[in-house]
């Protein structure tokens, strides 16, 4: 048969966007970038790591970005922070994420305001450090005083007496929403990690979620910190990750080990579109520059 000029020319938008249409399905995921979490040096115990001994050995291994723990820091001075810039800019590394600590489950008002009044003080941080993000907690009731208690009992602590989780949700989205507006102003996420505490359960840390519905209030998804089955949890996490936390536990954990498949890992997260850092968290016992090069393999390997 043959075609007329008229009918080829007709049919060509058509040929055009049905081989743009096949050009976007058969697109590849992007990169995962990998980050090691200068956590995975120090475990609150000891001396504190120093960042830059954590920044020259991510380099050396091969990470291409370093997520730093601010306990960990030795101080908010501006000579100190311009110095951790410099050298990761030197280094070819991101920092991707500021890892705080906070609180807001607290009845006294007082008690909530002035972590909120912190998790400020540490955005405006990130922003000079130039971190575009900042892990965030729920907090929890405190009813359990010791972490290694809570612990044993994964996370799950009961309220104060005469109050329910249904307070410390309120509590929760009332400072987050207090929040935003600084996150807007600086250009800084906060990320709500499931965490110990409140959200431990993944239901509560979706409905803070969905009750912010803010695009600066992502979720920091950490791949170890489950009560159940880690790979249900993470996939239901996965489609509203902003931000992954790998754990790793080389040498036995610090409260708990857990056999991670990441292989399957990768496969859930890529399935739900997420092409965002993976940061590492290695929490185990043994040496951790030995530990962090074991896992950085591990890792590359499973997400390629």
């Amino acid at each position: 048969m043959t075609l007329s000029r008229r009918t080829l020319l007709a049919a060509a938008p058509l040929s055009a966007a049905a081989s743009a249409t096949l050009q976007v399905q058969s697109k590849p995921a992007g990169k995962i970038h990998l980050a090691v979490s200068t956590y995975s040096y120090w475990h609150f115990r000891g001396p504190r790591f120093p960042i830059e001994d954590v920044i020259d050995h991510a380099a050396a291994l091969g990470f291409e970005g370093v997520e730093i723990l601010h306990r960990q820091m030795r101080d908010e001075s501006p000579s100190y922070i311009h110095g951790l810039k410099r050298r990761a800019f030197l280094h070819g590394l991101s920092l991707p994420m500021l890892s705080i600590h906070q609180d807001f489950v607290f009845p006294a008002a007082d008690e909530r305001r002035r972590h909120i009044e912190h998790t400020r003080r540490c955005l405006e941080l990130a922003a000079r450090l130039g971190i575009p993000c900042v892990r965030l907690n729920s907090g929890r009731w405190k009813t359990i005083p010791s972490f290694d208690e809570l612990m044993k009992v994964k996370g799950k602590e009961p309220p104060l007496p005469g109050y329910t989780d249904e307070d410390a949700i309120g509590w929760c989205v009332s400072a987050i929403e207090q929040l935003i507006p600084v996150c807007e102003r600086l250009g800084v996420m906060l990320a709500l990690e499931n965490h110990w505490g409140l959200t431990t359960s993944v239901d509560t840390l979706l409905r803070i979620h969905r009750a912010v519905n803010s695009p600066w209030l992502g979720v920091n998804l950490d791949t170890g910190n489950y009560p159940g089955d880690p790979y249900e949890g993470i996939r239901r996490l996965a489609p509203h990750a902003s931000i992954v936390q790998a754990k790793t536990y080389y040498g036995g954990g610090e409260w708990y080990t857990l056999d991670l498949d990441y292989r399957r890992i990768a496969g859930i997260l890529r399935e739900s579109g997420f092409q965002g850092w993976v940061s590492l968290e290695m929490e185990g016992r043994e040496e951790p520059r030995t530990a962090v090069e074991k896992s950085f393999r591990m890792l590359r390997e499973a997400f390629g």
